[in-house]
């Protein structure tokens, strides 16, 4: 029976990538675990390998861009034809979709001579929408121009209206590639939830003062967003409320805690997942947290790295504070800002302390305010009296 390989989810903002290079000819045996294809996303490079023995039969060219789920290529039994690909309708998720191969189209040229770097699926939507592509800026890998850039341009009207007094502006980008997915996302967030946000200002003095000790006597350096995810991660295990997902009118709760941590790349935002983050010391978090913040530099993270999760931390140190936008169907994430001395009123003198502002936004369809709050307090207080969270 022919087996299918599909295209990745590679995380939370992905739609499509592109089979930068198959690995294997058409007709070339396959056996399982294999690497049949290298995958380019905006922002994971990853080699896909084969779930089963076979015969290799792609679909695609190398280049094509591929939406999430669908089918770009069969493994086949010996002497079998591959099904006959037709579109198919919405899939539940995680189910594969089927798509037709397609066709190759020539690419087209620019005013200069020269030729525009296009994928196959980018030439015949530009073709089916009326665009000329040689006007279409690229996002793509290498150069190319990708479905999304079509679109972005099809979506721009011929001259861009302008707010009333403003000048011409200098440069006009289009919104593709990895930032037209977190706008989506977000956009999709804020328009599918309930979102409350709260403040509270945090003594991290002792905190510091725990951490910086820890770090002295270990091979590692505990920072401050490692102690506070393994604050978190212990917070969750006495508030599971906010431990939550939201999908298709049911709240899903989770023994385990698995906390998703922001991390800024420098065309976006990545959100790699610290799995059973409860279960783990502050060093372990630190030194699993360094790992993938390294790898997702350097588009090296594995799929189950940067999907799921249920719960966020966003740290922005250089901010007193913000209010951070939920993800994924999750039901709370907290936004860290900077820490910083002030002078502040203790047993009815003024001494100077260390202060960092904690929000948390949470989806009021799940949680009620007066649970947030308790998560809060509850928080503060393991930051504020921090010693169990370096035994």
């Amino acid at each position: 029976m022919a087996t299918p390989v599909v295209m990745p989810r590679l995380g939370d903002f992905m739609t499509e990538g592109t089979i930068s290079k198959w690995t294997k000819s058409p007709g070339d045996a396959v056996v399982q675990g294999e690497v049949v294809a290298e995958i380019e996303t905006e922002k994971v490079n990853y080699d896909l390998q084969a779930t089963s023995n076979g015969i290799f039969h792609p679909l695609v060219d190398e280049g094509s861009v591929v939406a999430v789920d669908a089918v770009a290529a069969y493994l086949l039994a010996d002497g079998e034809s591959p099904p006959e690909a037709t579109p198919a309708p919405a899939p539940a998720a995680g189910t594969p979709t089927q798509v037709s191969a397609p066709p190759r189209a020539a690419s087209p040229a620019r005013a200069d001579g020269g030729t525009v770097r296009s994928t196959p699926g980018a030439r015949r939507l530009a073709a089916t929408l009326g665009v000329d592509l040689s006007q279409v800026t690229a996002s793509g890998p290498g150069g190319r121009v990708v479905e999304a850039d079509v679109r972005a341009a099809a979506d721009q009207p011929a001259g861009p209206a302008l707010p009333p007094g403003v000048p011409e502006p200098s440069d006009i980008a289009p919104l593709t590639g990895i930032r037209r997915s977190i706008a989506d996302h977000m956009r999709s967030s804020i328009a599918s939830t309930a979102q409350l946000s709260f403040f509270l200002e945090v003594d991290v003095t002792e905190l510091q003062r725990l951490r910086k000790e820890a770090s002295s006597q270990s091979d590692g350096t505990i920072g401050m967003a490692h102690a506070l995810t393994k604050a978190c991660a212990d917070t969750l295990g006495r508030h599971p409320q906010l431990n939550t997902v939201l999908s298709e009118g049911r709240i899903l709760r989770f023994s385990q805690v698995d906390v998703g941590i922001a991390t800024a790349l420098s065309e976006g935002l990545i959100v790699p997942v610290i799995r059973g983050a409860d279960k783990k010391t502050a060093l372990e978090i630190a030194r699993e947290t360094d790992d993938l913040s390294a790898r997702a530099k350097d588009s090296k993270l594995l799929p189950d790295e940067v999907v799921g999760g249920t719960f966020t931390i966003s740290v922005l140190g250089t901010v007193d504070g913000f209010t951070p936008i939920l993800s994924s169907g999750q039901s709370a994430i907290l936004g860290v800002g900077r820490s910083l001395e002030k002078p502040v009123v203790s047993k009815g003198e003024v001494v100077v302390r260390e202060m960092m502002t904690l929000s948390l936004t949470v989806d009021h369809q799940v949680i009620d305010g007066a649970v947030a709050a308790a998560f809060l307090r509850r928080l503060q207080q393991a930051v504020e009296r921090p010693a169990a969270l370096f035994k």
